[in-house]
């Protein structure tokens, strides 16, 4: 096993995962998901939380990429899959031009050298790609995740007081940001 001054040396590989190649990352996900909530990353779930409940949640995504409403990535490093990050495609006729940011998490041992930030330009540029020319998230307000979008250029357009409960059961207000992304 690399140290973590080793693991910041060794390059990151971001892979978008596909039906075939989804099921054996099912693991790897289910261990960054988990962690996520355990460090307090308010994404949908609370504690406890084992790797167990995560793996059999993102089992209840396959459908959705195996329709292509939605696109999963996968970075991986020298301990496995290292953080995660989705894109879910709007369904109406109305809609087709926008996409929701999803499940972006970094294993805390893979923190603090970009990779957030790097997953997050991988889904920009693949929803540019696709024709997509609006992004949209949430995410808890004040948190290490609104500063990483705010960095990012993403506009906040709103604050929702007490919209989610974080992994300890506490509400906490929701930030609600958008990007312009490709042609208009």
């Amino acid at each position: 096993m690399s140290t973590p001054a080793q693991q910041a040396t060794v390059p990151h590989v971001i892979e978008r995962l596909t039906p075939a190649s989804f099921d054996a990352a099912v693991p790897g996900l289910a261990e960054v998901l988990a962690d996520a909530v355990a460090g307090g990353a308010s994404v949908g779930f609370v504690a406890p939380f084992s790797p167990a409940e995560a793996a059999a949640w993102w089992q209840t995504q396959r459908s959705a990429l195996a329709d292509g409403s939605l696109a999963v990535w996968a970075s991986r490093g020298p301990a496995g899959i290292s953080g995660t990050i989705s894109l879910a495609y709007a369904g109406k006729a109305n809609a087709r031009h926008r996409a929701e940011v999803v499940k972006l998490a970094v294993h805390r041992r893979d923190r603090g050298h970009g990779l957030g930030r790097r997953l997050l330009s991988t889904a920009e540029d693949a929803a540019a790609r696709a024709g997509i020319t609006l992004l949209l998230l949430d995410t808890e307000t004040a948190s290490p995740a609104e500063r990483l979008y705010l960095a990012a250029g993403w506009s906040r357009y709103g604050i929702v007081p007490d919209y989610a409960l974080e992994p300890s059961g506490s509400l906490r207000d929701c930030s609600f940001f958008y990007k312009p992304i490709g042609a208009a």
